[in-house]
């Protein structure tokens, strides 16, 4: 069993952005919104991120870096934070996953695991 107090879940919406994709040149775009829920005892606060992007054809891409959309959050117990961003991808169909590291209010680190989810052009699948 989890320790109660690092209880971090991540939900994610997506949609296609048709007004920025091109198609003809194999380039498809996404936005995605994250919401992160802080259900542990403790204040957490968001250091950095790692996704994992695979497209249709297989191709992986992995991106790391600090915070989200230039900010590095701090989620009381009981709260959440949301933000939205986005992803370009060759193919109508792909993937993304990955985790957050954290940083409880008592120095101790964690990952908050970002389930996979998929980024998909409407009618692409059946």
């Amino acid at each position: 069993m989890s320790d109660p107090r690092y209880q971090v879940s991540v939900s994610v919406t997506t949609r296609h952005l048709p007004e920025q994709s091109q198609p003809e040149q194999q380039r498809y775009v996404f936005a995605y919104t994250v919401t992160i829920h802080n259900h542990g005892e403790l204040a957490a606060k968001l250091l950095t991120r790692h996704w994992i992007i695979t497209d249709g054809d297989g191709h992986v891409q992995e991106v790391r870096g600090a915070g989200v959309v230039g900010e590095k959050p701090l989620i009381e117990p009981g709260a959440s934070h949301t933000y939205t961003s986005g992803t370009v991808m060759a193919t109508k169909v792909g993937s993304m996953h990955g985790s957050y590291q954290m940083v409880a209010a008592d120095g101790h680190h964690f990952d908050a695991d970002i389930p996979a989810f998929r980024l998909a052009v409407p009618g692409a699948l059946h």
